[in-house]
């Protein structure tokens, strides 16, 4: 199986979006931010859908939409009384632009499914580059401030107070989950980014005492979902995004479980 090249690149770029998921996923499950992960899997869809009407990588025009979404609605939807409308109508508003950005650029059927569903066993050499490089940049960038991003999602209420910067750090909080949205799409699609960045983490948090423990239980749970799926998948032609559902699934229920217990 692992001597054939695209297992040898699926294995390696599901390994690294996992690894990126966990990390970010933790703390997007502690800023209760996990409903936007969810938003920008849509947007995600339709920045994909312009990617090909331009002629470019789905990942370019994913990662544009995300970043631009991610910060805005940040910004401007965070407050409880208008949240939850403005993240309907910008969910609407990017199923229609990818839908017509799908039929304005007369691609077939197989286009649209990698880009709902994700494509890892296709994946080119130029988007492995695009993968690897993105997610060295957010793992870097992220074990730098590390400190400030972890006080912002768990602590929320005093950071406001007294971290410095406080906008800044949250503009850059949105961009890096934005990537991680835009890089996940490339395992599961983009209908299902959310699965990744959420629930791995929020097994994760039930289990760990510590964040550093939370991010390594969230990075081991990505993989053995990933490995599993990309596995399963080889051996049963079914999709890998629905073996990723399943597993990363039954990771969560069993640390309900266990939390209950």
């Amino acid at each position: 199986m692992l001597s054939y090249p695209f297992m040898q690149n699926a294995f390696l770029v599901g390994t690294l979006i996992a690894i990126v998921s966990g990390f970010i996923g933790v703390f997007v499950v502690a800023r209760h931010m996990s409903f936007l992960s969810h938003t920008l899997s849509e947007i995600g869809f339709a920045g994909a859908s312009f990617g090909l009407f331009m002629g470019w990588s789905p990942l370019v025009g994913m990662l544009i939409f995300t970043i631009l979404s991610a910060t805005t609605i940040g910004e401007l939807g965070m407050e409880e009384g208008r949240s939850e409308s403005l993240i309907s109508a910008v969910s609407a508003v990017a199923i229609g632009l990818g839908i017509a950005f799908l039929a304005l650029s007369q691609k077939n059927a197989s286009a649209a499914t990698s880009i709902l569903f994700g494509s890892i066993f296709s994946i080119s050499h130029e988007n492995i580059i695009q993968v690897v490089i993105l997610a060295v940049i957010v793992l870097v960038v992220g074990l730098i401030c590390y400190r400030p991003l972890r006080h912002f999602a768990f602590d929320y209420n005093t950071a406001i107070f007294s971290l410095k910067h406080i906008v800044w750090i949250e503009v850059l909080f949105l961009i890096l989950m934005a990537m991680t949205v835009a890089i996940s799409s490339q395992i599961v699609g983009s209908l299902l980014i959310f699965i990744l960045i959420t629930l791995p983490a929020s097994a994760a948090m039930r289990w760990g005492r510590t964040v550093w423990q939370m991010i390594g239980l969230a990075i081991l749970f990505g993989i053995v979902g990933v490995w599993s799926a990309l596995i399963l998948s080889y051996w049963t032609n079914v999709p890998v995004s629905f073996y990723i559902a399943i597993i990363e699934a039954g990771i969560y229920f069993v640390s309900l479980i266990n939390k209950d217990e």
